[in-house]
């Protein structure tokens, strides 16, 4: 499959803490813990696929300096293309991940100038494309029309949210065929949320991601044109594929919307299409950092057979 990812690209470090909260202390030496690596959603995505098997065109942004040029090399390593990738920022957006020993993170993100660039809406981007994977970052807002246009199927992750009509993310509820999000500011309400975020979405599938407690889910694939009528939609469920050995959960969302839309593109019925997702992500946060830990599709059969 053909799939146009568009996103953050960043340069990431992952440091572990003792505990959340964390303790004063002037110095610790956690010896081969602190790893850097190429991560933001676009990336983490567009390894996810490629290591599923599909074929990725990524578009982002990163600067003209030596964070920039690692994520180049990086992608070029990977074997994903990096000719829609400019190199106009003033400086390449970096994050920092704190982890404990639960898995649990806390990350600080600098954006840069990111967030001024508004990607050129090319239409012959979505050429041969199956899906386009538009993650919520503010330079894709032109694309959304573009991909619209060029009647191409839409992919967005909205990640946390709090309110259906939140405006920044308005535009891409709004034109989502596939709309994942995380429960992290709804906890406790999370089938009441979904539907009233399908009352105002026309995405077809909606997958709201609960960490541990696995998946919340709406899908209205099997309707007609239109999804207005939310009276008889019903939220749906999935209980989460658990490991063991889990070392930092930092990415296991990207993980999980990158497999469902890897699935779902072959055909799979959305739920069967959700427990390989889980599956992936869950196998993917036994390693450290955001864009390792990805698993081929016949390592997700293996563990489902289990």
């Amino acid at each position: 499959m053909h799939i146009l990812v568009s996103g953050l690209a960043n340069v990431e470090a992952n440091a572990p803490v003792r505990q959340f909260p964390v303790d004063y202390y002037p110095i610790d030496y956690p010896f081969f813990g602190v790893n850097v690596d190429v991560s933001g959603v676009g990336v983490n995505v567009a390894k996810a696929l490629t290591t599923l098997g599909d074929s990725v065109d990524l578009c982002s942004y990163v600067g003209d300096d030596a964070c920039g040029r690692m994520v180049l090399n990086e992608l070029a390593d990977e074997g994903i293309d990096t000719r829609n990738i400019r190199t106009s920022l003033k400086a390449t957006p970096t994050s920092v991940v704190l982890h404990d020993p639960s898995g649990r993170r806390q990350i600080y993100c600098d954006l840069k100038d990111i967030q001024d660039c508004r990607y050129p809406a090319d239409r012959g981007l979505f050429q041969d494309c199956d899906i386009a994977v538009l993650c919520n970052i503010a330079f894709n807002r032109d694309l959304l029309g573009a991909a619209r246009a060029a009647g191409v199927p839409i992919a967005t992750d909205v990640h946390t949210l709090s309110n259906v009509n939140d405006e920044y993310n308005h535009d891409f509820i709004v034109n989502a065929d596939v709309l994942f999000l995380s429960n992290e500011a709804v906890k406790g309400h999370e089938a009441e949320f979904l539907q009233e975020l399908a009352a105002v979405s026309p995405a077809r599938v909606l997958v709201m991601g609960c960490g541990e407690q696995g998946v919340c889910f709406i899908d209205r694939s099997g309707l007609g044109t239109d999804t207005a009528d939310t009276a008889d939609v019903v939220v749906d469920s999935l209980p989460a594929c658990h490991v063991d050995d889990v070392v930092n959960t930092v990415g296991a969302g990207d993980a999980l919307f990158a497999a469902f839309v890897h699935y779902r593109v072959q055909g799979l019925p959305v739920r069967d299409a959700l427990q390989r997702a889980q599956a992936f992500a869950a196998l993917k946060i036994r390693v450290d950092g955001a864009a390792q830990g990805f698993v081929s599709e016949e390592e997700v059969e293996s563990f489902l057979a289990v």
